[in-house]
């Protein structure tokens, strides 16, 4: 079997990077893992783990400390500088000081050999629980009625035609789409959408924009004001 990403498995499984030095066993853990529904990916030593990590997102490293030149706890520690992935050392080694020295660099979880695959497995999901999904990206583009606003490049269309912002105009709606369902104060507003002024100068803003979203800007429908805290963006 490739030491590449599981083909078979579905997209929305988890994906394991296993990084480890023995071919023999690291063939095995993705074989079985694999089995269990999880996409695999394998690298052979913390070089080649650096490189797949920089290309893919992982949900979880499955990491052998005793390596050839930098080992398991050296990886795991400089990974948790910028990267919060899971990580399940796996060791020969099992006194109490190795499996401290495994936790005190970042570990979440730690798997003395030899071990039985089930046990693994049971572990891994253990962890995957206690981790909180991925945070959704936010949207590049927003609609609500026949409007559509792409947040990247601060444009508004109705119905396929530009419709001309002011580049105040632009940011408040951008501020808005960004958090759209939730409302925001005036001040955060202001922060956000980087408007100067006070409180004041958001509603003039807020009043402006509205005459170019709602069909009715006295009763809005996609603006609304939320009493007590500010504004919201409702889209469709």
């Amino acid at each position: 079997m490739s030491e590449q990403a599981s083909e078979q498995a579905p997209a929305e499984q988890p994906h394991i990077l296993v990084v480890d030095d023995d071919t023999r066993l690291r063939g095995l853990l993705q074989r079985y893992l694999s089995d269990q529904g999880f996409r695999v990916t394998t690298a052979v030593d913390a070089a080649d783990a650096r490189a797949k990590l920089a290309a893919l997102a992982f949900d979880l490293l499955v990491l052998d400390i005793m390596m050839p030149g930098e080992t398991g706890l050296q990886l795991t520690e400089t990974l948790r500088h910028d990267n919060a992935v899971p990580i399940l050392l796996l060791t020969a080694m099992n006194e109490t000081e190795n499996r401290i020295a495994g936790f005190e660099c970042g570990a979440d979880d730690y798997l003395p050999k030899p071990f039985e695959p089930r046990e693994l497995v049971l572990r891994i999901n253990a962890i995957l629980r206690r981790v909180p999904p991925p945070a959704a990206p936010p949207p590049s583009k927003i609609t609500f009625g026949e409007f559509c606003f792409d947040l990247e490049r601060e444009e508004l269309t109705r119905a396929g035609s530009f419709v001309r912002l002011t580049t105040a105009e632009a940011s408040l709606l951008k501020a808005l789409a960004r958090r759209a369902g939730e409302p925001i104060t005036r001040d955060a507003l202001g922060e956000e959408s980087m408007i100067s002024g006070n409180t004041r100068t958001i509603d003039v803003q807020v009043t402006r924009l509205r005459r170019k979203i709602e069909p009715d800007p006295k009763f809005p429908r996609y603006l609304q004001t939320v009493r007590g805290t500010g504004y919201v963006l409702m889209p469709d």
